[in-house]
């Protein structure tokens, strides 16, 4: 099974009103990576777990406000553990 996964912003160094939008955002996020991964995962046709990650990462950024995806930088380990389950899955 395709792993699903969830993202978790860093509180650290958050303003008073950033920390207020923190969790809208996350699921905002987090919506867009779950899609981007049903998505790739649809069409994969055999590439390597790199370029999977590449285009997840295309995916998501492509699925948010241009503001917020300039400025989503995702976990690197949890992105490729995403494409290596839609790997493992083919």
């Amino acid at each position: 099974m395709v792993e699903q996964p969830h993202v978790s912003l860093d509180p650290a160094g958050m303003s008073p009103v950033e920390q207020k939008l923190r969790g809208p955002l996350e699921q905002q996020l987090t919506s867009a990576l779950q899609h981007a991964t049903d998505k790739v995962n649809d069409h994969y046709t055999g590439e390597p777990v790199d370029q999977v990650a590449d285009e997840l990462l295309t995916e998501t950024k492509a699925g948010l406000h241009p503001d917020i995806a300039a400025g989503f930088v995702p976990d690197q380990r949890q992105l490729r553990r995403v494409a290596e389950s839609i790997v493992d899955e083919a």
